[in-house]
């Protein structure tokens, strides 16, 4: 199975705004950072929204941020919000197949099983998981890691 581009880049963008440690982000920042189109960002975004993953802030210093706990966000969720189809081989399609073993075919069963399994893995990973143990992640996108002072004025 392979995951497409836009679920490649939703956990990317996850993953940036869990970094930034709950300031806002921009959008045009986080396509510099991974040099990737804004527009294809945005395009992404909507699900992501929708979801509760990400809220959008609007005004002139707005921007994006995630939309609930990095800890809460499982990259199965993500996952399952961003790609339309999980079919491994045409006998998982809703029309099925022209293949005469239908319903009696080992390798259907074995296929539908790696999937599971591979949905098992993804549920015990959430954001945190991939951003919290990783220190060079914000250096390497260009963002600040460190989380304000609660002294400290906001700029």
């Amino acid at each position: 199975m392979r995951l497409t581009r836009q679920t490649n880049y939703a956990i990317r963008m996850l993953m940036y705004c869990a970094a930034n440690n709950g300031k806002l982000s921009r959008v045009a920042t986080i396509a510099d950072a991974y040099r990737v189109s804004d527009l294809f960002l945005f395009k992404i975004l909507q699900p992501l929204v929708e979801a509760g993953f990400m809220e959008t802030v609007r005004g002139r210093n707005g921007g994006i941020r995630l939309g609930m706990p990095a800890t809460a966000i499982s990259l199965l969720d993500v996952v399952k919000t961003t790609e339309d189809n999980f079919a491994m081989a045409e006998c998982f399609e809703d029309d099925g197949a022209d293949c005469p073993l239908i319903g009696s075919c080992a390798l259907n069963g074995a296929l539908r099983e790696a999937l599971n399994a591979f949905f098992t893995v993804l549920a015990g990973y959430t954001i945190a998981d991939l951003v919290e143990p990783n220190p060079m992640l914000g250096p390497l996108l260009g963002i600040d890691m460190t989380v304000p002072s609660p002294t400290a004025p906001i700029a």
